[in-house]
């Protein structure tokens, strides 16, 4: 597969995916104290947004690239 063109899907589907779900979340351990035999931790949930511009724009990019990506001279 032509690189640019692998660079194109790559680009639709993150971009169709950030349209479908809108960001992404993860669990960041952010403090962890042992004491003795016992061993507490913290953490937090943070949440990441991704703007709809940013998807829609990935989705142009990557059909743009796709279909003119490839055409020489």
């Amino acid at each position: 597969m032509n690189p640019i063109r692998l660079i194109a899907v790559l680009l639709i589907v993150g971009g169709a995916l950030s349209l479908i779900y809108g960001g992404f979340s993860y669990t960041q351990a952010t403090h962890i104290t042992e004491i003795g035999p016992v061993k507490l931790a913290l953490s937090e949930k943070r949440e990441v947004a991704i703007p709809l511009w940013a998807g829609v724009a990935a989705l142009a990019g990557g059909v743009a690239l796709l279909l003119f990506g490839s055409r020489k001279g």
